[in-house]
């Protein structure tokens, strides 16, 4: 939770339930409680003032906050238009849905794989056959550019049926080699799975979480983003329309405080999330105490590491592309870039020049190459972050501000001389914004690279192909790319470590996270 618009430099506070927060101490909101009415939270829901608890000399040692119900709208980013709200379920409606998806998970359990494949198999069909109709609705919701749209569309047609033509191999009993008895590994669903997923992908996260799930025999509940739900019902439309009984699937309007609710409940046997690192740690606590399984898919401040022998000119337009693709919103894009001194000079001039002739615009039209943020919200955190690093002493080579026009937009920016004491060094910008550090040579630029909280992706550019194996081992992430930004693929494992999470998504990893790995044992072995 953050303090009000009134007092940006109150203290930060931690969401406790729906009832009601004492929160102590609380210097900034009790100069003036009159003028802070209400405090934001990540999640898009406020918190009122309904009560003080003054101190002696009547100074107010404490406020009391009730938090509103969370808005579940559907914004155009580039227009800043409402344009649907949904109303949330209730606890009542939550229990229910709980109680349907485990009913459905007793029979789904059962069905055979061929059954499931035929369903996953025509999701991915429908999927190709009304791209345009899917693209636009991301686009209108979230901002992303429409040819960026119609890509995601068609790769969760890939992911579907990667997972619908592989899950039988993936999920096929494992014998066991030892010497004097007889015994093999067996793959079993776990039962219903509990999902939170993010605005900035709201197709591709969805299916890339629930397709593997439902081939392995589980159900599943999502609790997508509050700024995507026509995504999130389109999603639900989608699985339904193509065979998948009730309850397998269930799409959740809720409010963040009922992910508890769920998680808590003995009939839920794991959560997956992708988001914050505030988000994953609530998560991963619930599952901890409830003794759930989890997969994390946090943030990433991505190295982009350009060394001495790269081909600069293919490096920066590979930069440009890995910095703004998702409008920068994106948790692999490339987010530092790390070039040695040799070629830094030709390397910043070609960044900026390129990323100066991005064209912002509607992001509908094909002709725009830079789309807005998904919100407001998201524009006005970016700024802040941006404007804390200059006032720090970082330099500006390009941009540092938002644009004099409509909707959630922000230039393409180039900061550089950032140190390690600046705020943004080891943040997470979800923007066009890109940092660029100048190092003396290889060993220092893996340094840098390593100098962060995160772990996600990471790429590195040279024409030297054991060079670049070289650095990508020793680089701590989830994924290193040579001479490619990160990217994704339905065959290939995507994961993190340090704060960008655990456990992998995608390949035939992602089908294992949420499965019972049975040991069979028939006893000793016959001669």
């Amino acid at each position: 939770m953050s303090p009000c618009a009134g007092h940006p430099k109150g203290p930060t506070f931690a969401c406790q339930g729906s009832l009601g927060l004492v929160v102590p101490n609380a210097p900034d909101f009790s100069r003036q409680p009159s003028s802070c009415p209400q405090a934001s939270v990540a999640d898009g829901s406020t918190f009122a003032l309904v009560g003080e608890q003054p101190a002696a000399g009547g100074r107010v040692s404490s406020i009391i906050l009730r938090k509103r119900p969370m808005t579940i709208a559907s914004i155009n980013p580039a227009t800043n238009e409402q344009i649907k709200m949904y109303p949330p379920l209730t606890k009542d409606e939550v229990s229910a849905a709980i109680e349907k998806s485990d009913d459905a998970y007793q029979t789904w359990k059962t069905t055979s794989f061929v059954e499931r494949k035929t369903i996953l198999l025509k999701l991915a069909e429908t999927l190709r056959a009304n791209v345009d109709k899917f693209a636009h609705l991301i686009t209108l919701e979230m901002g992303k550019r429409i040819s960026e749209s119609r890509y995601e569309i068609n790769y969760c047609a890939n992911i579907a049926e990667f997972y619908a033509n592989g899950a039988e191999t993936f999920l096929a009993d494992q014998p066991m080699d030892v010497d004097d008895v007889d015994a093999y590994i067996r793959h079993e669903p776990l039962g219903v799975i509990m999902g939170v997923m993010p605005w900035n992908f709201p197709f591709y996260q969805v299916i890339r979480f629930a397709a593997p799930n439902v081939m392995a025999g589980n159900t599943v509940m999502v609790k997508h983003a509050s700024n995507v739900p026509q995504c999130a019902e389109a999603i639900a439309d989608l699985f339904r329309e193509s065979g998948l009984p009730d309850g397998v699937y269930t799409n959740l309007f809720i409010p963040t405080e009922f992910v508890e609710l769920i998680v808590s409940d003995k009939r839920v046997q794991g959560v997956s999330l992708t988001g914050s690192e505030v988000a994953g740690a609530a998560v991963a606590s619930l599952a901890g105490k409830n003794l759930k399984r989890s997969v994390l898919e946090l943030g990433g401040n991505d190295p982009f590491i350009v060394l001495d022998d790269a081909d600069v000119e293919k490096a920066v337009t590979l930069a440009v592309k890995g910095r703004t693709v998702n409008a920068g919103q994106s948790c692999v894009a490339a987010k530092r870039f790390i070039v040695v001194d040799e070629v830094a000079d030709r390397f910043l001039s070609g960044f900026k020049q390129q990323m100066s002739q991005l064209e912002m615009g509607d992001p509908a039209d094909e002709q725009t190459t830079l789309a807005p943020l998904s919100s407001e919200d998201a524009a006005v955190k970016l700024q802040k972050q941006v404007q804390a690093t200059i006032d720090a002493g970082a330099t500006v080579v390009l941009g540092g501000d938002r644009p004099d026009r409509l909707g959630a937009y922000f230039n393409p920016t180039i900061l550089t001389d950032i140190t390690p004491e600046m705020p943004t060094f080891d943040q997470e910008l979800f923007g066009p914004v890109a940092s660029v550090y100048r190092v003396k040579d290889e060993a220092a630029a893996i340094e840098l690279a390593n100098r962060s909280s995160y772990g996600l992706g990471g790429s590195v550019y040279t024409q030297d192909a054991e060079r670049g194996r070289r650095v990508a081992e020793q680089v701590q992430t989830g994924m290193m790319f040579i001479n490619q930004p990160t990217r994704s693929q339905a065959e290939l494992p995507f994961g993190g470590i340090k704060n960008s999470g655990y456990g992998r998504e995608l390949s035939h990893l992602g089908i294992l996270e949420f499965i019972n790995r049975k040991l069979i044992h028939t006893g000793p072995k016959k001669s």
